[in-house]
């Protein structure tokens, strides 16, 4: 069997250059001036505005419908939003690209329409009435046929509309041309009908097609947003408007809820789910959900922010970088951050399930810099005590901490908040065990030396230990005797002679192994010879001005691949990845654990998750 017509964009392979599009209306406004008043091509500019517009606003629902500390509760399904769904979606624009073609190609055969007046209120009317009696009628009988009896056009053409599991703003995007240009002409019927009865106008055109686009992005978004008192007070009401709960059952069940935006014809259609309203009303309540694990990060700088799935999604399912097109957005991203520092409190980021479990990650608002100012130490630490509080009431049962949540001179590596409130049943965890189980599982065996930066760190000091016991000579870079000397009286008699204090760095100049610790300047690594490989733990990492040195990343580990929802990249990580703390601190919730791992890390135990881990599906970056 052939290609279904129009069953795919003809732009598909081009990219990000699918944008060259619009170059000729674009080339033809600059040429002309479009921006001046007396322009003859002044529609050309407001045919751009508005399709920059149109694309304003599924955005921005997008980043409503990702906002979980606000929006959780009433979220319709409740599953995440996972990294195949977001590629299918990468494109949600390509109707766009369409619609304006089809409109520009429009305005060129009736020139009359490059003419309409600014405003004419008589004509909102003439198209109130035009979508209730054409565009909703037949949009409910096109949508039926796509899912007529005999499958053939679902199969051919709306089923990769569907084929999202989770609904979102960018869902309504998704669908085949064919179903593009249709939708494009019956959004044309009120316009054409308002201009026959010679009361269109600008002010229309833009009020409508941002009207019917904010509709359609609202019924996608995933989150009930219409109160159910609306409804009581007004029960008619309900057959004038969908919802997202509404609309969001038709995904479900395929065969109700057909509607463009009125349930009316539904219910004369006789294709009412008689379960909407019920949901609805529940949705609009709100429904808790208690997460099982719970990652408490916090953001790293201004730039890194917008690495979040409420800013853009698709940015955030991709590892973190600095891109041009966030310059634009850095000053509003700083202010953001100065409102946080004086109101915020801990939020839900992201989220993902598994094996049946909700795991979440919570941000305390406070930013890397933040963590390093003396009058700052306080209020990050209630922060914190604040999350695990709340973690503990909810009936959180692993809370872990990341990287400088976790600072040994900030709270003892979660020590201060155990001791503080001794009754926890939430387990707070610091998941540096598994950190340095990943990082020695790295070094290759039979490496007899190594050469340790950051040596008398938490983690530093157990890299040590436990090397000393495998008889591997640890050069433990440090100018406090008294720190190594703590650290080598730790070890058992017989290994303490594999450790070995230095004081610079050329003592590692025949040395290709290093784990670093603490941060390395250019001239610092210099010291290595060539083929040095230099294992990571410092925050943040060192940059690699060695080519003929490789660098490893932080430590890190690959979640489980029965992993669901998870659609958002753990800083420069690459997907599915996660930092060996968040991965520690799930291994601690599997395997059930009722100890807090906080302080000091116990060597004896880094073998014993390292096991844990892999016997759980966690694999090695």
């Amino acid at each position: 069997m052939g290609a279904a017509l129009l069953a795919s964009w003809p732009w598909d392979n081009l990219g990000l250059y699918k944008y060259v599009l619009y170059g000729p209306l674009v080339g033809k406004a600059v040429a002309s001036r479009a921006w001046e008043a007396a322009s003859p091509d002044r529609w050309i500019l407001l045919l751009l505005l508005l399709f920059g517009l149109r694309a304003l606003t599924y955005q921005l629902w997008s980043s409503f419908s990702n906002m979980l500390f606000a929006t959780r509760r009433r979220r319709v399904v409740r599953d995440g939003v996972d990294f195949d769904q977001i590629d299918k979606e990468w494109d949600w624009d390509n109707f766009l690209i369409l619609h304006a073609l089809m409109a520009a190609a429009a305005l060129c055969a009736f020139p009359s329409l490059r003419h309409l007046p600014a405003w004419d209120g008589r004509g909102f009317a003439v198209a109130l009435v035009a979508h209730a009696a054409a565009t909703e009628p037949l949009s409910y009988l096109a949508h039926r046929a796509l899912h007529g009896s005999s499958g053939r056009l679902y199969a051919r053409y709306h089923s990769l509309h569907h084929s999202s599991r989770v609904p979102q703003p960018f869902t309504a995007g998704l669908a085949t041309p064919l179903e593009h240009v249709a939708l494009g002409a019956l959004m044309s019927l009120p316009l054409a009908a308002a201009r026959a009865a010679g009361c269109a106008s600008v002010a229309l055109a833009f009020a409508y097609v941002l009207a019917f686009d904010s509709l359609r992005a609202m019924g996608h978004c995933n989150v009930e947003v219409v109160p159910a008192s609306l409804f009581r007070a007004i029960p008619a009401l309900r057959y004038v408007l969908y919802t997202p709960t509404y609309h969001a059952i038709h995904h479900t069940k395929k065969e109700a809820n057909f509607c463009l935006f009125m349930p009316l014809f539904d219910l004369l259609g006789g294709t009412i789910d008689r379960r909407s309203w019920d949901m609805q009303r529940k949705m609009s309540a709100g429904v808790d959900e208690v997460p099982d694990f719970v990652f408490l990060a916090h953001v790293v700088d201004v730039m890194q922010s917008l690495h979040v799935p409420f800013v853009m999604r698709t940015f955030a399912s991709t590892p973190f970088s600095v891109q041009l097109f966030l310059l634009p957005m850095w000053p509003f991203a700083f202010l953001v951050m100065l409102a946080m520092w004086v109101w915020s409190k801990t939020f839900v980021i992201s989220c993902y399930n598994l094996r049946g479990r909700l795991h979440q990650i919570w941000a305390v608002p406070r930013y890397g810099f933040q963590y390093f100012l003396p009058f700052a130490k306080d209020g990050i630490n209630r922060q914190i005590e604040l999350a695990i509080l709340r973690a503990d009431k909810m009936g959180v049962k692993v809370l872990s901490l990341a990287a400088l949540n976790k600072n040994e001179a900030l709270n003892g590596g979660g020590t201060l908040f155990v001791n503080k409130h001794p009754d926890l049943r939430v387990r707070v965890v610091h998941g540096n065990t598994l950190t340095a189980a990943v990082i020695l599982n790295e070094i290759p065996k039979g490496t007899a030396e190594v050469f340790l930066t950051g040596a008398t760190s938490k983690l530093g000091r157990a890299i040590a230990l436990y090397l000393c016991k495998k008889r591997v000579r640890v050069m433990m870079m440090t100018l406090s005797t008294e720190r190594f000397q703590k650290i080598q009286k730790e070890a058992p008699a017989e290994f303490q002679q594999y450790l070995v204090q230095v004081t610079k760095y050329r003592s590692a100049q025949h040395c290709r192994t290093w784990i670093v610790g603490k941060w390395l300047s250019p001239r610092e690594q210099r010291w290595a010879p060539p083929g040095t490989h230099f294992h990571q733990f410092v925050v943040p990492p060192i940059i690699g001005f060695r080519r003929d040195c490789t660098y490893g990343k932080l430590a890190a580990m690959r979640l489980p691949k029965d992993v669901r929802g998870l659609g958002a990249c753990e800083y420069s990580l690459e997907r599915g990845l996660v930092h060996a703390c968040h991965a520690g601190g799930v291994v601690h919730f599997l395997e059930g654990y009722t100890h807090h791992e906080v302080g000091a890390i116990d060597v004896d135990r880094i073998d014993v998750v390292w096991e844990a881990a892999l016997k759980h599906g966690l694999r090695p970056a």
